[in-house]
């Protein structure tokens, strides 16, 4: 099965639709897959819900599909950097649903694993239980019971990933914290549509180091990226 695409454009020829929902890799400005974004802008598909630790920011990233409108909820941790996205959610233009971190990774890997719920304490007490299933179970100390609540897994639509380097099959190696979300967003998709850096002939990375197998990659593109640094700090000379 072809894998390899010429451009972000081919790649996702026939996966974008009105209202579907995307899982995004990246974490801050690390491995977004912004080759995808500017084509998901190009195409104008609309009333997208991304899952995404973030946004990006004003002008890179999802925040580029924030600018025209074409975002209609976010499932996120995090709505810093972003002035955009915090206009739209106070203003009541952009739905948001917030999720601890972890538990946004872990909705994503159980998607991709096949498990539509699970339990976790994060959250119990908080606004993020509200409307939650609640159950206790005997994990305290001596067995005494705790309360946990439900979180479901993420299925998308779509994955849309940023790695390193790839095989022609579609194994993939991150590097360092693009390693954080890119993983479990590119299993819970559908389709999973990755960018990166460097495609190498098959049988030349060490299975040791492969940190996605191909088995969950459809389709690759190879391309130019910019390494943006999201906040630059300099010393006064």
């Amino acid at each position: 099965m072809k894998k390899v695409y010429g451009s972000a454009a081919e790649a996702l020829d026939g996966l974008l639709f009105d209202g579907m929902f995307i899982a995004s890799g990246g974490f801050g400005l690390c491995g977004i897959p912004e080759l995808l974004l500017d084509a998901i802008k190009d195409a104008g598909t609309q009333n997208l819900t991304f899952a995404s630790n973030n946004a990006g920011v004003d002008d890179f990233g999802i925040g580029i599909l924030l600018q025209t409108k074409q975002v209609k909820k976010m499932i996120s941790s995090y709505v810093g950097e972003n002035a955009e996205f915090m206009r739209q959610y106070l203003s009541g233009e952009l739905e948001l649903e917030f999720n601890p971190q972890g538990t946004l990774a872990e909705r994503m890997r159980s998607g991709g694993c096949g498990i539509p719920g699970f339990y976790t304490k994060t959250g119990v007490g908080t606004v993020i239980a509200d409307g939650k299933e609640h159950k206790d179970f005997p994990t305290g100390e001596n067995g005494a019971p705790e309360t946990y609540i439900m979180e479901e897994g993420i299925f998308a639509d779509l994955a849309i990933v940023k790695a390193w380097k790839a095989d022609e099959t579609g194994n993939l190696v991150f590097r360092k914290t693009a390693r954080n979300f890119n993983p479990p967003a590119a299993m819970c998709g559908k389709t999973c549509v990755v960018e990166v850096e460097e495609i190498v002939p098959t049988g030349s990375l060490d299975p040791d180091s492969i940190h996605l197998p191909g088995i969950y990659v459809h389709r690759l593109i190879q391309g130019d990226h910019e390494k943006r640094i999201e906040q630059r700090t300099v010393r006064q000379g």
